[in-house]
């Protein structure tokens, strides 16, 4: 080996061990805020749109269940944390054809429209409480479509192993109690992924009360999604599993789809199932 070719493997050792280095220590080094900042956008903003056929099963205590099935568009704001939501009802027969419309604001309150086809009407609904539950469910609005992050604190308590995965243990604490339905969340998030493992939610009595997990996690469209999660309310043992499938990213949905005139009649290619 010559003196040059030495030097040159020496250099490439030293390169690779310090690129290493930094890999590690900035994982050592994330902040509280950064890892809130990279769980938001992987869970709640992946690609431009989104559209996905969902399932949802309400599980009663005793067993008894109620079933929902819905088409779900979501279209994210350029340069902004505003969303559109857009959700078109096929199951129950009750609901069937049924539109529910948002415009997430997370600074403001939402603006939501809902379509009721048996009474031909379009109605402003109002949505000053972003905690009410989501149409019967165990999840709330906040709970679908995500939290402003300047509105809690934020501290990393530790790293663990949830199953086989390494995760970020992370704790929220909301800065106004009054705006809030938790005193304090707990988040295992992936390190990979950043995707939430599993959330547990604490009353003001500082109980255990709400538990959320990602049961199935895949990539789809490039982007990992949990396409399986449940949430559990550990008082009256009520439960929501909701069933992600055909889910696609970065379709270009029309930005005028997510407006009152198609309420009534969106168009049959993106509420397909």
């Amino acid at each position: 080996m010559t003196v040059s070719f030495k030097k040159f493997f020496a250099l490439a050792v030293i390169t690779l061990l310090s690129v290493s280095d930094i890999k590690v220590y900035a994982q050592k080094t994330m902040t509280p805020q950064e890892v809130a900042t990279n769980y938001q956008k992987a869970f709640f903003y992946p690609g431009k749109d989104m559209r996905v056929v969902v399932f949802m099963r309400l599980i009663e205590s005793g067993g008894k269940e109620r079933t929902r099935e819905m088409t779900l568009l979501r279209k994210n704001t350029e340069n902004s944390q505003d969303q559109k939501y857009f959700i078109f009802f096929h199951q129950p027969a009750d609901v069937e054809g049924m539109t529910f419309m948002v415009y997430k604001y997370p600074h403001k309150d939402d603006d939501r429209w809902l379509f009721m086809p048996a009474l031909d009407l379009v109605k402003r609904i109002a949505a000053n409480d972003k905690r009410s539950s989501f149409v019967g469910s165990d999840f709330t609005y906040e709970d679908i479509s995500g939290r402003d992050l300047s509105e809690d604190d934020f501290s990393l308590e530790k790293e663990e192993k949830l199953g086989d995965r390494d995760c970020y243990l992370l704790k929220s604490v909301p800065k106004d109690p009054k705006g809030a339905d938790y005193s304090y969340k707990l988040f295992w998030i992936d390190k990979v992924s950043f995707l939430p493992l599993k959330e547990e939610y604490y009353d003001v009595r500082k109980e255990l009360y709400k538990v959320f997990t990602a049961e199935e996690v895949k990539e789809m469209g490039g982007f990992p999604t949990v396409t399986k999660r449940r949430m559990e309310n550990v008082k009256n043992k009520h439960q929501t599993l909701v069933i992600y499938n055909q889910v696609e990213y970065n379709l270009d949905i029309e930005p005028d789809l997510f407006s009152e005139r198609f309420l009534k009649r969106p168009p049959t290619k993106w509420i397909k199932r």
